[in-house]
């Protein structure tokens, strides 16, 4: 509504667990959000109150699911792996149109890796994020690297509170005005990206750009 697009993970009896399926509709739901001059601003979210609680790691449909790719043991199996744990994740960062993650509940491991490729993040005060050695690798970048050290050999979620004052999060709102707070600010982006769409894109890619020239893709992808 209003140029703002919604992808909301829909898997609330495992908790949004990220499974190649998933993935892969939500990639698809980002495929389509590009060609569609109404979608001006995508918002990523969670059903159920909860954003993602990582890697699906075995429930039955997605072993089903992986079974039917039909990739062999092997490099196949590895380019597969690959694909759904870090090339879509610098896909959806490098997204053309500006992206808003809002993180209600937990917020864990690939939760962590969907909303970090995300521009900006908004979360519920009573949001907990787990940071971890995952795949895609940006936590050194989003927390700063003495921190990270810290709070991954530690290996503990952080409220809300602390992701806002380490810079991952954008803004914090209690639960019942997340919503309502996170829609607001995408609209204010969505007006502007009509405005000037190449305006707005150029700000986005030379952030982005910047991050690059200091290293993030190389060291993200090694």
């Amino acid at each position: 509504e209003d140029g703002v697009g919604v992808i909301t993970l829909n898997r609330p009896a495992y908790r949004n667990a990220q499974g190649y399926r998933m993935l892969d509709e939500i990639d698809a739901a980002f495929d389509l959000a590009l060609i569609d001059p109404a979608v001006r601003v995508v918002l990523v979210r969670g059903a159920g109150g909860v954003f993602s609680t990582g890697h699906d790691l075995g429930t039955p449909e997605d072993l089903d699911y992986r079974q039917s790719l039909g990739a062999q043991p092997g490099i196949q199996t590895y380019d597969q792996f690959k694909k759904y744990n870090l090339d879509l994740l610098v896909k959806w960062r490098n997204f053309p149109k500006p992206t808003v993650a809002m993180v209600e509940g937990y917020c864990i491991y690939a939760g962590w890796m969907l909303a970090a490729a995300m521009d900006v993040v908004f979360a519920a005060e009573n949001a907990l994020f787990l940071p971890g050695m995952v795949e895609y690798f940006s936590i050194p970048w989003d927390l700063g690297p003495r921190k990270a050290k810290e709070i991954l050999l530690e290996h503990r979620f952080i409220s809300a509170a602390e992701a806002l004052e380490y810079g991952f999060v954008n803004r914090t709102y209690p639960a019942e005005q997340l919503e309502a707070e996170a829609l607001a600010y995408a609209d204010r982006v969505a007006d502007n990206y009509l405005t000037a769409p190449a305006w707005t894109g150029t700000i986005k890619a030379s952030i982005n750009h910047m991050q690059d020239t200091m290293g993030f893709s190389a060291e993200i992808e090694a």
